[in-house]
């Protein structure tokens, strides 16, 4: 798809695009707020048990733990 630059458009072909735009988005099915909340809610918390973020990582499989220090005396 070739790239278009809007600057060099003039008002009717930016209108032309600005309407073929709307005409596809008036097709997309449309989802309420809070049915599309709950589903990323049941997502989020199918995976809790998975998450390292939310359970943390066991010490000896963390990669960022450090792996000893040097002592000089």
């Amino acid at each position: 798809m070739p790239v278009i630059n809007v600057e060099d458009l003039t008002d009717k072909d930016k209108a032309k695009m600005e309407v073929d735009q709307l005409k596809i988005e008036v097709k997309l099915e449309r989802a309420l707020v809070s049915k599309c909340c709950e589903e990323v809610r049941d997502y989020i918390q199918g995976g809790v048990e998975e998450d390292p973020l939310v359970k943390g990582i066991p010490e000896e499989k963390n990669p960022f733990k450090e792996k000893g220090g040097c002592v000089i005396s």
